[in-house]
């Protein structure tokens, strides 16, 4: 069975840098499984750094919805990078997915992976409680994401100000 890693922190906490590591770690040919999709300059922007930052033996590719397709379609192809975990949920509300059978089939695919798995995601419930019901309810979505993919994990990172720490 393969390694499901879990990377989470806040914005701009050293989340990627941390789970390109630990995915290097893994392997020479790392899949970067991209959950972003470049909807404006800024969006484009963000993505370029983050290639900019990984090497030739990086491979990428879009997944912002099929995610667990994506993961079973690279199983044994070498350590895969999910980037990121919030994105894909996001990316399932806008489109108007079954947040459940989405959410049972990324579970799924993971506990039957064979190659290991690097996830990010982002801890977005220790700020304000956000003001609309909306916004409660992505946060929410967000945190029972992470509760399932932790449990799951063998191992689980926290990252802070740039700083990891192993939770599990």
């Amino acid at each position: 069975m393969a390694e499901i890693i879990l990377v989470t922190g806040g914005a701009r906490s050293g989340k990627s840098a941390l789970a390109e590591r630990l995915a290097e770690e893994r392997g020479n040919t790392i899949i970067y499984i991209a959950t972003s999709e470049p909807i404006d300059a800024e969006m484009e922007g963000r993505i370029s750094r983050h290639r900019a930052r990984r090497g030739a033996h990086w491979r990428t590719v879009e997944a912002a919805l099929a995610l667990p397709e994506t993961l079973d379609n690279t199983d044994g192809d070498g350590p895969r990078l999910v980037d990121c975990l919030t994105m894909w949920l996001n990316n399932l509300i806008y489109y108007q997915h079954d947040l459940d059978t989405a959410l049972e089939a990324l579970m799924a695919s993971l506990s039957r992976q064979q190659s290991d798995v690097v996830l990010v995601t982002n801890e977005i419930g220790s700020g304000l409680v956000p003001e609309t019901p909306e916004a409660r309810k992505f946060r929410d979505l967000a945190g029972e994401l992470n509760q399932m993919v932790a449990a799951l994990a063998s191992d689980v990172y926290l990252s802070v100000s740039g700083i990891a720490v192993k939770i599990k």
